[in-house]
């Protein structure tokens, strides 16, 4: 495919691509690798696919995959394939076409088999199951033929019913979420562990993130008919109900719940709140015995949802590169100021306009 840029000016604010959407186009400064642009009506996919890339172990983890010996194709392999294509590339500023990636998502998922758009969170959470299920399948495959992929003998239980062991996407961005319950009549307190991927937490009107997971964290009373059958009290008492997190992950992707479902409408509409998330991010809603209550984050990529409504509108990504943000949308790549990243923040007041609106934040741990 044919294409002209304009060249990168002193100041390195823009670099337009002149290509249409059918392609992936990589941008890159001197100091940046190669990275993606749209493809076609899957803007759900690249933003995801971009934001990723950015979030440096995972880079590092599918890069160390495709090293490996090769495996029959799947949604991993491709992926790998289109990091490494993506990082060796020769040239600073390019076309990538992500076809085979593509045509395995939709060939896989029937969800994706068109050519409509898609939620670019859904895109994610299928994503990075899809990619753990492989994982895990490999690894019992290796078992089956007496090896593992590093040549190691393997320690694990040989009971087929055993809980799998964690991958390396559960090691990047499994987090873990207590439930905890304590009757209001005998005090007793029963906790309930649940793993997570990504948190989705709702959203208010201007407000922060940081209250959104304090949100997420409200105590709730359990009274009436929603009464709590104590265990100790052998009946069923009045409660308090409340979530907190056990364990933080080392990558938190944290999803804001913008579409909500209108009875009167009969149709799901964007929340276009505003909804400030820092740069650096510490949780303060973490339970007593939490492993790393004072994980530190710095925020290194941002989905952006453009528009009114989930299946309409566009996605754009930002991402942080080394010290400074990049901006991808379609066949423009900016780069901006971090102060920038305010006017994603979504709007101030509920009047009739599209907005570019935080959708999925990532958040990597300094340590």
């Amino acid at each position: 495919m044919q294409y002209s840029l304009t060249q990168l000016d002193s100041s390195c604010k823009r670099l337009q691509l002149k290509t249409s959407c059918s392609d992936i186009c990589d941008f890159a400064t001197v100091s940046s690798p190669p990275q993606i642009c749209c493809f076609g009506n899957t803007c759900y996919c690249n933003s995801v696919l971009q934001a990723l890339y950015f979030c440096r172990p995972f880079r590092e983890k599918i890069l160390a995959y495709r090293s490996q010996p090769r495996r029959k194709e799947n949604l991993l392999t491709c992926l790998a394939d289109l990091f490494h294509s993506i990082a060796n590339q020769k040239r600073k500023v390019g076309v990538i076409p992500p076809k085979k990636f593509i045509t395995r998502l939709r060939k896989e998922n029937e969800l994706f088999d068109n050519y409509m758009q898609q939620d670019a969170h859904e895109f994610l959470n299928y994503l990075l199951n899809t990619i753990a299920d492989l994982l895990q399948e490999e690894r019992k495959q290796d078992k089956t033929n007496g090896r593992l992929a590093n040549g190691t003998l393997d320690s694990q239980n040989n009971n087929s019913n055993a809980t799998p062991a964690p991958t390396w996407v559960h090691e990047i961005f499994q987090g873990t979420l207590t439930n905890e319950t304590r009757c209001l009549t005998c005090e007793t307190i029963s906790s309930k562990d649940e793993d997570f991927l990504d948190l989705s937490v709702d959203v208010e009107q201007n407000t922060s993130i940081t209250h959104c997971l304090r949100g997420f964290s409200n105590t709730e009373t359990l009274c009436s008919e929603y009464k709590y059958y104590c265990e100790e009290c052998r009946s069923k008492q009045e409660a308090h109900k409340r979530m907190r997190v056990k364990k933080l992950p080392m990558i938190l992707a944290l999803h804001l719940k913008r579409f909500k479902y209108m009875e009167q409408l009969q149709r799901y509409t964007k929340l276009s709140y505003r909804v400030v998330f820092p740069l650096e991010l510490r949780l303060f809603n973490t339970s007593g015995d939490a492993t790393n209550p004072e994980r530190l984050y710095d925020l290194v990529a941002v989905v952006v949802h453009c528009g009114s409504g989930p299946n309409r509108g566009h996605y754009i990504a930002i991402v942080k590169s080394h010290d400074f943000w990049l901006l991808f949308d379609d066949d423009i790549v900016e780069k901006i100021d971090a102060q920038a990243i305010e006017e994603f923040y979504g709007l101030t007041s509920e009047i009739s306009k599209n907005s570019e609106s935080g959708y999925i934040l990532f958040y990597q741990s300094r340590d």
